[in-house]
């Protein structure tokens, strides 16, 4: 009840991402769904199922980081003396920002529960497409234990992540740059995000090497969810998993690069921001990293083929899902990145920094994360779609 109290005070921005969230997390479920429709529809290929279901895992990730990011810039996981009154102090914080996030991923898997029923003639008269109720194995009963079971991942993958995350928000507040002090020190992620992404380039380039071409003349592939096995999926997750620890530091290297030299005060002054506030944007600005890294390694590996993988639908919404969690998750950090600057900002406005300053740094930090992070993901790329030789 307390949750959805707070959830009525959100502003209109809160509610968006809170109904984003809920979309993603329904758009996971559905998948999840569709992976177990196939495994009952053809019993016959386990492993084509199981292969399936780890694809799953990719979105899912997804979405928990997105809703992770959310939960980050919540007004409800800010302290507040009315709910400390009421015995929610900040230990307990995590606790409703997991409760918060469960609430909203529930919503979206509700809705994604009957439209999954839909389409494979489950509910109402006419379907809306026979191919489509083939494809979701309409003709097979679901187990309603597996659906509950698969339905409730979502909501306690997302909130673990958001209860994970809140915890670790409790991160130095952002100084006046006007001010003398000691720099802050440089995130330790760096060498460990390097090590996993390296691993992960050697198991997905390694994968990827087996399936570059068609399995003979005449022999369709079986779509991409079939032909891309569980190398492919845990190479892209650990080059993900990299670039996301290494994210921070990244960031932090680029505040470094505008102090080099003889920096003027524009400089300083966007280079002091950027190392202050890596921790809280560079996890996510490394996973767009990766899902940027993808796209062209995808391509390249259609061109591979010959054309031979199919892109289906489910294929195309697990990509959406990827895509614009990681979109959004960029975003909801810049606008934490925002609100935790708000009190140097207006320290400098109060100091006599015009508008047009404070404009021009934000467009130079912007201007140096595109110059470090474009050929850091067209490099990852690169080597991700290389194929050892045979």
């Amino acid at each position: 009840m307390l949750v959805l109290r707070l959830v009525r005070t959100f502003r209109p921005t809160a509610l968006a991402r809170r109904a984003l969230v809920a979309g993603m997390a329904g758009a996971v479920g559905f998948l999840l769904l569709s992976a177990l429709g196939y495994a009952v529809a053809h019993p016959e290929r386990p492993d084509v199922a199981l292969s399936r279901l780890l694809w799953c895992a990719v979105p899912l990730l997804a979405c928990a980081q997105f809703a992770a990011s959310a939960a980050r810039t919540d007004p409800c996981v800010r302290p507040r003396e009315g709910l400390d009154a009421v015995g929610v102090g900040p230990a307990r914080l995590p606790l409703l920002a997991a409760l918060s996030t469960a609430l909203s991923c529930a919503v979206g898997c509700a809705v994604a529960l009957p439209a999954f029923l839909h389409l494979r003639d489950g509910l109402g008269d006419a379907p809306l497409a026979g191919a489509a109720a083939e494809l979701l194995g309409g003709d097979r009963e679901l187990p309603r234990a597996a659906v509950a079971t698969l339905l409730a991942v979502p909501p306690l993958v997302a909130a673990g992540a958001s209860a994970v995350a809140t915890r670790l928000r409790a991160l130095p507040s952002a100084r006046s740059v006007a001010l003398p002090g000691t720099p802050p020190p440089a995130p330790a992620g760096l060498p460990w995000g390097v090590a996993v992404m390296a691993v992960g380039l050697a198991v997905e380039t390694h994968a990827a090497g087996r399936i570059a071409s068609p399995p003979g003349p005449g022999v369709p592939w079986p779509g991409p969810l079939d032909a891309l096995g569980p190398g492919v999926v845990g190479g892209w997750l650990l080059i993900a998993l990299g670039l996301g620890l290494a994210g921070p530091g990244l960031v932090h290297l680029c505040g470094l690069l505008l102090a080099v030299g003889r920096p003027g005060a524009l400089r300083l002054l966007a280079g002091r921001a950027l190392r202050e506030e890596a921790p809280r944007v560079g996890h996510s600005l490394g996973v767009l990293c990766a899902v940027v890294a993808g796209a062209p390694a995808a391509a390249r590996l259609y061109e591979t083929s010959g054309g031979g993988l199919e892109v289906g639908p489910l294929t195309a919404l697990g990509a959406a899902v990827v895509v614009v969690c990681a979109v959004a998750a960029a975003l909801s950090a810049a606008a934490e990145f925002r609100a935790a600057r708000a009190s140097a900002t207006d320290g400098l406005r109060r100091l006599g920094a015009s508008r047009g300053t404070l404009r021009a740094a934000a467009a130079l930090r912007v201007a140096v994360l595109l110059v470090v992070l474009v050929p850091l993901a067209w490099l990852v790329s690169e080597l991700a779609a290389l194929s050892p030789a045979r």
